[in-house]
């Protein structure tokens, strides 16, 4: 979907896919809610090309993903 290298979208919701393989940050929960925290191991992950973005497991909630460094 976002495939191109002139994608300037960084941030990310649950369920879409990642344009570029690359380090990303969680950046909030999208109902807005700051709790609960998701575990030190949830807040960065790594994604190849059209991985979808997954929730926080333990939080069993949907969340946004910010671009942190493309690899």
């Amino acid at each position: 979907m976002y495939g191109s290298s002139t994608t300037t979208k960084t941030r990310f919701k649950t369920g879409e896919e990642s344009p570029w393989h690359a380090i990303y940050h969680f950046d909030g929960y999208l109902d807005g809610t700051h709790s609960p925290a998701p575990t030190a191991e949830e807040r960065e992950i790594e994604l190849g090309v059209d991985e979808n973005f997954p929730p926080i497991r333990s939080a069993n909630k949907g969340c946004w993903w910010k671009l942190h460094r493309r690899l």
